[in-house]
């Protein structure tokens, strides 16, 4: 049953490993519908009444407790001011394997479509990334145990709930997931400036495409395990901007599988 906070009950923030916060309309509504594991539902006591009631309905119907709390306290939950009223206590993203991801694709009759994320820091890129990626028709997203952003709360709400709905594999290292699946005729290629433009190349088939991080790209040894490099070319010189910032680019490569691919419409 809803009820509301009292003025002196404390929020304990959570430390363990297994709960993060989400926050957010689209990220707390993607989180609930997705079967995942949520403990705890935070609606703001002055959100109207609709609203109010629309989360604390798909709340209860994901078995969630829902309480209402006052700004001030969703704030100091979520540590910023844009958390549009609504949190939620959730276990952590559950990390799939590559054998899932692929396993996923078997299922749904495709040949694979997976996007890497090869030291990608910044999560807002790799929010925006995982979202894309969903609409674009990929299987999953792979990233590496270290020298990467995981799926944190930021994460989620940056890809408006993506990331509570599309697998996630965490590997040891991208260039061992690069071999993997090269051994399973899935075909690799990376983003760089110095490759082939996207739209010259046949992207249709087994797929699998490497981002890399903001400051230096795909690292050397990813890159020379790739079967192929793309690129995107760009306005002439005289900008002062030299490269596409890495969600933008992979956004725009994504969209061209999926458009050579002719999976519009299937997710």
């Amino acid at each position: 049953m809803e009820r509301a906070e009292k003025k002196n009950d404390r929020f304990e923030h959570k430390t363990e490993q297994d709960s993060t916060i989400v926050y957010g309309k689209n990220a707390v509504t993607e989180l609930l519908k997705s079967g995942a594991a949520v403990d705890t539902v935070f609606v703001q006591d002055t959100m109207n009444a609709a609203q109010a009631g629309y989360y604390t309905a798909i709340a209860r119907e994901a078995g969630a407790v829902v309480k209402r709390v006052h700004a001030a306290k969703l704030r100091g939950m979520c540590g910023t001011e844009g958390h549009q009223g609504v949190a939620a206590w959730a276990a952590s993203v559950d990390y799939v394997s590559l054998d899932d991801l692929l396993a996923e694709a078997a299922r749904r009759g495709e040949p694979p479509f997976l996007l890497l994320a090869d030291g990608v820091e910044d999560p807002h890129n790799l929010g925006a990334i995982i979202r894309t990626a969903l609409l674009c028709g990929a299987h999953g997203v792979v990233i590496p145990r270290r020298g990467g952003v995981p799926v944190t709360p930021t994460v989620l709400k940056s890809s408006a709930g993506a990331a509570a709905r599309l697998p996630v594999a965490r590997v040891a290292n991208i260039g061992e997931a690069v071999r993997r699946l090269k051994a399973q005729n899935v075909f690799v290629y990376c983003a760089d400036m110095d490759g082939r433009p996207a739209f010259q190349q046949n992207l249709t088939g087994p797929i699998a495409l490497v981002a890399g991080s903001e400051g230096s790209g795909v690292s050397p040894l990813v890159k020379s395990l790739c079967d192929g490099v793309l690129s995107l070319p760009m306005a002439g010189g005289g900008t002062g901007v030299d490269s596409f910032n890495v969600s933008v680019a992979t956004g725009i490569i994504l969209y061209e599988i999926m458009r050579q691919r002719g999976t519009e419409g299937s997710i």
